[in-house]
């Protein structure tokens, strides 16, 4: 006899206009945990000190909360009406994320996850948590074992019918609700998302180093960006969407449904000019709503230095100049290897300058050109 609060909390989550939703049980043995361990264990979660100090917490949904016994995945396509690898070739406007490009997701999905809590817990009185990216909780390996897709060899998620472009929410639930089949890998020996990666992210199959990763590196990362993968972070100024876009099963994948997922027209191609120009009230006015407010004008205009870099359009040293001065120093070396990268002569003469007035000596070091 079928499971009745299965099927009525996937009739519910369809009912909210989930694009997928699964099930699978919180409380059995998984290795996820030891692939997160040796994750860890191998540096490979780079300054991201939180993934090492909730590591136990981590491990298994249990560790969480100990009376979780299912876990309900659910899937919200966000995917773009276009190729995003082609805003690479354009090499004066900034590249974002696809899933950045609209609101915050955050929002937007866990809304409609508590929505999906609340009913069903109207419906079947059990106790719930919901969780949208923000717990230590691993999604990704809970939507795989609940069938909503499998991990690739890029780390992400992939389904046969959305792809690559989906955010996922869990609502964790202390019913027993009858678990769904995991997915089958279906990655075959297609290597796209590794050949395709900048930066050579992947040492192995199925295995990243954040390290060397576009996303970590933009997005989490706090410091100078390191000399090796400036010039291959081309004009990506938040995250990299480079494996995800190359991976042939997107070609079953349409378009995102939900307004708040589609692009915001100032940040569909915004010029790397006017972004170098942003002071902190501007950039937070420009990103208000938006997942790109949570790393701050400082490590943005950091990065968006560093695409002006990679440009080779002399037009734009207009826009580092006033930043040699700025007051935040890795803005400051930011703007002084961009210089170096676009007008060799004129970074000659200033390169005694910058340095007689530099005033934190470890900007000149990180970024200065050899």
């Amino acid at each position: 006899m079928p499971d009745p609060l299965h099927i009525l909390v996937k009739d519910l989550a369809r009912s909210l206009g989930f694009d997928a939703v699964a099930i699978t049980r919180a409380d059995e043995p998984w290795q996820a945990g030891e692939r997160l361990e040796a994750f860890v264990d191998a540096g490979h979660h780079g300054s991201m000190e939180w993934m090492e100090t909730t590591l136990e917490r981590r491990k298994a949904p249990t560790a969480m909360w100990a009376d979780a016994k299912s876990a309900v995945v659910v899937a919200l396509n966000y995917g773009p009406d276009h190729d995003p690898l082609l805003t690479l070739q354009h090499k004066t406007v900034g590249n974002i994320s696809v899933y950045a490009r609209g609101k915050d997701y955050h929002d937007t999905l866990k809304k409609r996850l508590k929505q999906l809590a609340r009913e069903f817990v109207d419906e079947s009185g059990a106790e719930v948590k919901v969780f949208v990216d923000t717990a230590p909780l691993m999604e990704k390996p809970l939507a795989h074992k609940a069938g909503l897709g499998w991990q690739g060899k890029h780390t992400n998620l992939v389904s046969r019918e959305l792809g690559s472009w989906f955010f996922l929410g869990v609502m964790l639930t202390a019913a027993e609700l009858e678990p769904d089949t995991p997915e089958t890998d279906h990655c075959g020996s297609c290597r796209a998302c590794q050949d395709i990666c900048p930066t050579n992210a992947f040492p192995a199959p199925y295995t990243l180093d954040a390290r060397r990763c576009i996303s970590y590196l933009t997005i989490e990362h706090a410091g100078p960006i390191p000399q090796e993968f400036r010039a291959a972070m081309g004009n990506r100024i938040y995250g990299c969407d480079d494996c995800l876009a190359i991976c042939p099963w997107n070609k079953f994948a349409g378009a995102a449904n939900e307004a708040a997922f589609h692009a915001r027209a100032e940040l569909k191609v915004p010029g790397l000019d006017e972004l170098a120009a942003l002071d902190d009230q501007g950039f937070r006015d420009v990103f208000s709503g938006s997942p790109i407010k949570r790393i701050g004008r400082d490590r943005f205009v950091r990065n968006v230095c560093i695409a002006i870099g990679n440009s080779g359009e002399a037009q734009l040293i207009s826009s580092l100049l006033p930043l040699l001065q700025d007051d935040v120093p890795v803005v400051r070396g930011a703007a002084v290897w961009a210089l170096g990268r676009l007008d060799a002569a004129r970074f000659a003469e200033q390169k005694a300058a910058l340095m007689d007035r530099e005033t934190d000596p470890d900007v000149l070091a990180e970024w200065m050109m050899d």
